[in-house]
């Protein structure tokens, strides 16, 4: 401390120092009070936005899934008859995947390859379009059935996982839930896509869908992460549809 301020420090009264003191602890506390106020109100707000936010989502999911079911059921009905009568199979396959936060899940497809169709997977893993990437994505695979190729054209494979969404696993938009196998091959940047519930559909879904390489998937994926929002998810399914009948990208 200089010699000036020494002095000043020495000319302050007692009294005189104890009511300053006073007086900027009762700024600071009406100023502290102020900012805890400001920081509890953006808290809650926050909290409330993003608490309506997933309730909205989640209505949309139970509405659109409980719908699907109902409305599509005639279509479930004919198509697991037409796999049943063509190689007396079972006419689901079910697979784990991996969902929010790594949590697996049992998956449902309508059946679309012939019954051993996973071992011969790794038989063809050098034939994937995707390379020696994580995913495997294969034209003209081999292991698909004559009614599987119809389906899969389609996407009527796909429609038994509205079950899902309706029990919470999935949901309508969201990144496609992964099976343990890739998962196993993400990086850390990868593991991003598991961070909000998986969905039936997403941004590359409807933009290419297997056509579309890993790493722009996840790009995609977390671009729709950082960004979703309800109508967000309403312009998504919307786009879903003309998606689905051009069937770009789906074999």
């Amino acid at each position: 401390m200089s010699a000036a301020a020494t002095a000043t420090a020495k000319s302050i009264d007692p009294t005189h120092r104890v009511q300053l003191i006073q007086e900027l602890h009762r700024r600071y506390a009406r100023g502290g009070a102020g900012r805890r106020y400001r920081f509890w109100f953006k808290k809650y707000a926050w909290v409330i936005a993003v608490g309506g936010t997933k309730a909205l989502k989640r209505g949309l999911d139970i509405a659109v899934s409980l719908s699907m079911l109902i409305l599509l059921s005639p279509l479930f009905l004919f198509v697991a008859a037409a796999i049943k009568l063509t190689d007396r199979g079972d006419i689901f396959f079910w697979q784990t995947r991996v969902g929010r936060w790594g949590r697996e899940f049992r998956f449902p497809k309508f059946r679309s390859m012939v019954r051993n169709a996973e071992q011969l997977k790794d038989s063809l893993l050098a034939q994937s379009h995707h390379g020696a990437g994580v995913t495997f994505k294969m034209k003209k695979d081999p292991r698909v059935t004559s009614i599987g190729r119809i389906i899969r054209r389609l996407s009527i494979d796909e429609l038994p996982q509205v079950w899902c969404v309706l029990k919470g696993d999935m949901t309508i938009v969201g990144p496609r839930p992964p099976v343990p196998r890739e998962v196993a091959l993400y990086t850390l940047a990868d593991r991003r896509r598991l961070d909000v519930t998986p969905g039936l559909t997403c941004i590359w879904q409807v933009s290419g869908r297997g056509d579309i390489p890993f790493p722009q998937q996840v790009q995609l994926d977390v671009d729709y992460i950082e960004s979703q929002s309800f109508w967000l998810d309403i312009k998504l399914i919307l786009a879903t549809v003309p998606a689905v009948l051009l069937g770009k990208g789906a074999y």
